[in-house]
């Protein structure tokens, strides 16, 4: 699986970015999609994923009501709609595809299959 994401940009705080991640392949229904992001110093950190389906996501609580991951998989697409920015979600934002929940429980993603090439996102206050 080939995944790549786009979307990123500079925004002032309160704003809002949509992230689109395309996969490439025909199993792309079978793979978790997630996003985890990293800021400059710190950790990688899982935002938040979604099941096969649509039907179960996880949210990390930093962003909890404020970002909303989604997928199309007619599109071959996830993506993540991230409202009310702010600045400490400045960051290298990674879209991630794995067949195995269990893989993003790390919330640090060192087990993931397949990674797309980072998208930055710059909210400025």
């Amino acid at each position: 699986v080939q995944l790549q994401a786009s979307g990123g940009g500079l925004v002032q705080a309160g704003g809002s970015l949509r992230l689109s991640c395309a996969a490439s392949g025909r199993t792309f229904s079978s793979y978790v999609m997630g996003w985890f992001r990293q800021a400059p110093g710190k950790e990688r950190e899982l935002v938040a994923a979604i099941n096969w389906s649509g039907g179960s996501t996880y949210y990390a609580d930093s962003v909890k009501g404020r970002f909303t991951i989604s997928r199309d998989n007619a599109k071959n697409t996830v993506y993540l709609q991230m409202n009310s920015l702010k600045p400490e979600d400045t960051a290298v934002y990674y879209c991630a595809a794995d067949r195995d929940y269990s893989d993003y429980l790390s919330l640090r993603g060192e087990t993931i299959d397949y990674w797309g090439r980072g998208t930055l996102v710059t909210v400025s206050s």
